[in-house]
């Protein structure tokens, strides 16, 4: 029954490339070998509209569509996009962006005899007010509350150049702009299709729409007046199409990979990572040469938290309002031996700070975390008034269901040391809702990095903010303080700084199990040069080739 299924779905996107061929052989008869690049995923695409990226299945194709005025390159830095280059003013309060002026939107029925026009920086204006309009509903909405008015902020100064404006000095607002739902769209669009813009996108991005069928494909053809050059001067991408499809099983992705039909996968089921993968993480002998392991730091950092809210009356009764067992825990268990036994070598053991490898500002040398000390869990047991775990009540902690493993992995290991887990599997619907009403106290957490700057796990701590983010409730008066000099640092050695002091101290106060910084894992076809990966698992096209 497997295989016939699986001869199916091969059938279904067989029938789709030569639809593909056709549809371009129709419109011409000069190109021979169309160099198209295929993925698939699993979970599909609610929209094309940028406004709505908050996925990472929505955020890699919107962004082979639309440019944003600035873009993390490999290391996270920030570089040009949109903007040639920008001005900072001497109160970090106002950001002035000069615009390329040789970005045109996609060619569209929407512009006068369907020919793309340039982008100016109204456009800018244009797109950034949108994301904030209540109309608009953006689930990004956020990312400008509370640091710029929608009616003063953004200002064309004229056609190629535009400006911000703070209410006051926040630093990571260029990695803000850079996250996809800051993409630049024209009003034309938007006003002709409303709504209907999700599945109508009209950009200035790399490739352009071509065809989307919900839940069954989505094509994007090359945009053959898109504004980058390689080294050589030869005009970007290279490749002429990207096909996408929607097959819901990670099993039938990793076969069709296995037969040519896919160029890359994001990721690697549990059910076949141990026939891909040794314990450390690298490919099997057997695979050498069918396929390339490509993996990088993402900015996603796995932790247990605790609730650390001395009003919150659930404390008053549980152990973990004592730091000295919180750190006990931290001590208590091996995670180096878990991300070989658990993980396949897939990520790095969290034995630094909070903030994950991957970012500009990481130093394990200058940030120290926990390391597996069982004789110092006991130390501190005995110092905390419990020596061997005697009359320590028991500690529930949430998970769930697909990191239930690596909860028992903790709690049994902390056994040995006279601290009693007690693991409780949950929807993850319920823990969010818990840990969001200050109802859980210990409880498995995951964040990944909105845009690439430490403060985005920071925020996670300072007392201001509401759960979330601060799910913890962690309260440092020193800590808030620096968190808000960080804000207004505009040098990066000192910002960096002040972040890794933060970090030092969310170490020492223990208010997180650190568990692993996470991996992105992918593997990719021989025949494919050019897929370049960084720490926000970005989906980048543009120098891609196949040979």
């Amino acid at each position: 029954m497997k295989s016939c299924y699986c001869q199916a779905v091969t059938g279904r996107l067989c029938l789709l490339a030569g639809t593909l061929l056709l549809l371009w052989s129709c419109g011409s008869h000069e190109k021979q070998q169309q160099q198209v690049f295929r993925y698939n995923q699993t979970e599909g695409i609610s929209s094309l509209d940028p406004a709505f990226a908050k996925s990472q299945a929505v955020i890699w194709a919107v962004r082979q569509v639309y440019n944003t005025l600035v873009e993390p390159d490999t290391n996270l830095e920030i570089k040009p996009s949109l903007a040639r280059s920008w001005r900072i003013s001497e109160d970090h309060r106002t950001y002035t962006f000069d615009l390329r002026t040789d970005v045109y939107f996609h060619d569209s029925d929407v512009f006068p005899g369907g020919k793309g026009r340039r982008l100016t920086a109204q456009d800018v204006v244009y797109s950034l007010k949108r994301i904030m309009d209540p109309a608009t509903a953006s689930p990004g909405a956020w990312i400008f509350n509370g640091k710029i008015s929608s009616d003063t902020g953004f200002k064309a100064l004229n056609d190629s150049t535009f400006s911000l404006t703070l209410y006051k000095p926040f630093h990571p607002i260029m990695g803000i702009l850079s996250m996809q739902y800051c993409s630049v769209v024209p009003h034309e669009a938007v006003e002709r299709y409303g709504k209907d813009f999700r599945n109508h996108p009209v950009g200035t991005g790399p490739f352009q729409f071509f065809l989307w069928e919900e839940g069954q494909a989505l094509v994007l053809h090359r945009n053959p007046h898109y504004f980058e050059t390689d080294s050589s001067g030869h005009r970007l991408p290279y490749l002429d199409a990207v096909q996408v499809s929607f097959l819901d099983s990670k099993a039938t992705e990793f076969l069709l990979f296995r037969q040519g039909q896919l160029d890359f996968m994001n990721d690697i089921d549990a059910s076949f990572k141990d026939e891909v993968l040794t314990r450390q993480g690298q490919l099997k002998k057997e695979w050498e040469g069918k396929m390339v392991l490509n993996k990088h730091a993402y900015l996603n950092t796995e932790y247990l938290g605790f609730l650390v809210d001395s009003s919150n009356p659930l404390l008053r009764a549980s152990p973990i309002k004592i730091k000295k067992i919180r750190q006990a825990i931290n001590y208590g268990f091996d995670r180096t031996k878990m991300m070989t036994y658990l993980r396949n070598g897939i990520g790095t053991a969290a034995t630094a700070g909070f903030v994950p490898a991957g970012l500009p500002s990481f130093d394990s040398t200058n940030v120290k975390g926990y390391t597996y000390n069982p004789a110092l869990t006991r130390q501190l047991l005995q110092e905390a008034g419990y020596p061997q775990g005697q009359g320590l009540a028991p500690v529930k902690l949430l998970s769930i269901p697909i990191y239930a493993d690596l909860a028992n992995y903790v709690a049994n290991q902390l056994q040995e040391t006279g601290i009693r887990i007690q693991v409780e599997v949950i929807q993850k619907s319920l823990l969010l809702e818990q840990t969001a009403k200050s109802q859980a106290l210990f409880f498995r957490g995951s964040w990944i990095a909105d845009y690439p700057d430490a403060e985005s796990y920071l925020a996670m701590f300072y007392s201001k903010n509401p759960a979330p983010p601060n799910y913890t409730r962690y309260a440092n008066p020193a800590y808030d303080r620096l968190y808000e000099q960080a804000l207004e640092e505009n040098n990066d050695s000192i910002r960096y700084g002040l972040y890794r002091q933060m970090d030092r101290m969310i170490i020492a106060d223990a208010a997180v199990v650190p568990l692993f910084y996470d991996e992105v894992i992918r593997l990719v076809q021989p025949n494919v040069t050019g897929l370049f990966n960084n720490g926000m698992n970005l989906l980048e096209l543009r120098r891609v080739k196949k040979h």
